[in-house]
């Protein structure tokens, strides 16, 4: 059976009663979730929803934690790293990693940078080693999938548009996704949400149709 660990980032709920207020990034998320259970309704979705509930900000205690070995930990450094334990068993549970996220400020929401920052662990997620030279960091995990939904304010992040340059929402995350494990990542992103136009439209209708197909195509 599939497991899907989904990741939602946005501080947006989708039941808003004005419409223009519903988060995109869920509804995209909402969207490939429902035609994936059209192919695989048995699959299996861990949901971690840290736009509603963030997680907290790694500290100076938490750092001396996890470099800490397990057996020599306080009760109370234990207690500090428990919620980076349960993050990281979510993540090895899972076999399709699913983050929908807006773009705030043209990076990723402080909320799911804190999510990353919690599972990107020595000895968890990664070994460290200077034998192998300039790049001593290995992931552990593999064989995942990463899909990424995001939604946009502005337009032309891509390579070679208008603002390919700002946006570093996609390539952070691109950047991280070996240490999730993720090997493939698919992407869908619906912009011009400040623009309130037709091509806002357009491209929110794209978006969902790209998130529906990658679905399709991974069950």
């Amino acid at each position: 059976m599939t497991t899907i660990l989904r990741i939602d980032a946005s501080v947006r709920r989708t039941d808003n009663p004005v419409a223009a207020y519903n988060s995109i990034s869920r509804a995209l998320a909402d969207s490939f979730v429902e035609e994936w259970k059209t192919v695989d309704p048995d699959v299996e979705i861990i949901l971690r929803d840290v736009g509603m509930t963030p997680p907290d900000f790694i500290s100076n205690d938490w750092i001396a934690s996890v470099f800490t070995a397990e057996e020599e930990r306080t009760p109370e450094q234990s207690a500090l790293v428990s919620l980076s334990d349960t993050l990281i068993d979510e993540l090895d549970r899972s076999d399709i990693l699913l983050i929908s996220t807006p773009m705030y400020n043209y990076g990723m929401p402080a909320a799911l940078k804190a999510w990353f920052d919690q599972i990107i662990r020595i000895n968890k997620t990664f070994t460290f080693d200077l034998a192998r030279g300039d790049f001593p960091l290995e992931p552990i995990m593999s064989g995942k999938t990463l899909v990424l939904l995001t939604s946009a304010g502005e337009f032309g992040f891509e390579d070679g548009g208008i603002r390919n340059d700002s946006g570093h929402l996609s390539a952070h995350i691109s950047t991280l996704r070996k240490y999730l494990g993720a090997e493939r990542m698919f992407e869908a992103a619906a912009e011009y949400q400040e623009f309130a136009d037709e091509r806002h439209v357009a491209s929110v209708a794209s978006a969902q149709a790209q998130a529906r197909h990658i679905a399709r195509e991974l069950a």
